[in-house]
């Protein structure tokens, strides 16, 4: 199903529907028994009373059986709106949809995809769910806060969820509508788990070239995107304080081109472990360290499939949030406000892919994923000098 004509989109319904089927009883029908009643009129009194009790009995299952035994259950209906990633970033799009896709699976809810090609397109998106009023409209990204902010006001009885933002206004103030669900993550967290992982191979000269210099690559200077390299940078530090850490910026979360080129020239000062942030786009980054023999760092979901340069992703459970909003609605426990997911909750972490890691450095990262969790150690939200 798609949206209203002109909507610059692509949607995709993913509800599961289907009748069930009527179940028959396992005792013949009423008029099969009582034709039995009238044959037995020369059967003994005891008899008789047998029967009718029987054919009593029967009619009232019958009945029972029937009747419904009242409406069925609402089937709860979720519009889940991307940004202009759309599903093929292999990022955080993707996850969202892998999330409603196994509530799907678990409720029976009916879920609906439209990808948006431009901002423009984030409002009549989101209204179109809304103004069909659907339990739960999901906007994707930082960069719908604005939309989600616009769109939740003027339908106050729809539940609304966004993944890292709020409904915000022109100026970024949240307008704490009740109506809407804040999905925040700790980026810096799963950051800090790749960061040790660079410091300590340039640290132990495991890397390739072992010059000491690693790099990230961000899509657009947002929270979301600094929060990962702040963690990055600090961790790698703190394993290596000697290393050196470029970071660059792709002004672009689409074109994977632009962030090759990004990637080429940190490549070309040195860099040999390139942290990409920057979802679709990044995957140039992945491509380009790939092409340079260099390694390369995967974002958000575990991106080893992406290119064999890949020796480890930075996790950020998207796929989680979305499934636990819709589980809320689906349960009547939607609140508004926010909810953090981390290290600490298991809402963020990290994969290994394509490298078998010395075990000094395996231990390290276990240390360190320990100490955070326990609150003993917290990694930088802000990107350190």
């Amino acid at each position: 199903m798609g949206g209203p004509a002109g909507l610059s989109a692509t949607s995709y319904n993913l509800g599961r529907t289907g009748k069930r089927r009527g179940i028959e009883p396992p005792w013949p029908a009423q008029s099969h028994w009582v034709s039995s009643l009238k044959g037995a009129r020369n059967m003994g009194r005891s008899q008789l009373r047998y029967l009718a009790l029987v054919g009593a009995v029967l009619m009232v299952v019958a009945a029972c059986g029937s009747t419904s035994s009242g409406p069925a259950a609402k089937q709860v209906k979720v519009g889940l709106v991307t940004d202009i990633g759309g599903l093929n970033d292999k990022s955080f799009n993707h996850l969202a949809y892998v999330g409603l896709q196994k509530a799907i699976a678990d409720f029976n809810v009916k879920g609906e995809v439209t990808e948006s090609k431009t901002g423009d397109d984030y409002v009549p998106n989101l209204t179109n769910f809304a103004s069909k009023n659907y339990d739960l409209v999901i906007g994707v990204g930082f960069l719908m806060q604005e939309a989600v902010g616009k769109v939740s006001g003027s339908f106050p009885k729809v539940h609304f969820a966004i993944i890292d933002g709020a409904g915000t206004d022109a100026s970024g103030k949240d307008l704490q509508h009740s109506n809407v669900q804040s999905l925040f993550f700790k980026e810096q967290d799963a950051g800090a788990m790749v960061g040790v992982i660079a410091g300590m191979l340039e640290k132990n000269k495991k890397a390739p070239g072992n010059t000491n210099v690693i790099s990230a690559v961000g899509g657009v200077s947002i929270p979301p995107v600094n929060h990962y390299i702040a963690g990055f940078k600090w961790a790698a530090t703190m394993e290596d304080p000697g290393i050196k850490v470029l970071i660059g910026y792709s002004n672009n979360f689409t074109d994977p081109a632009k962030c090759k080129s990004v990637a080429q020239s940190q490549i070309g000062q040195k860099s040999e472990i390139l942290f990409q942030v920057a979802g679709g786009c990044g995957l140039g980054v992945l491509q380009a360290a790939g092409q340079a023999k260099v390694y390369s760092i995967g974002v958000d979901a575990d991106q080893k499939d992406a290119d064999a340069s890949v020796i480890a992703s930075a996790l950020k459970k998207v796929d989680q949030a979305t499934y636990t909003a819709i589980k809320n609605v689906v349960n009547n426990q939607f609140q508004g406000g926010a909810l953090t997911f981390s290290i600490a909750n298991n809402g963020a972490g990290y994969s290994l892919d394509n490298i078998q890691l010395p075990s000094d450095i395996q231990a390290e990262l276990d240390k360190v994923q320990a100490a955070i969790k326990a609150g003993s150690m917290t990694p930088p939200a802000d990107i350190p000098a």
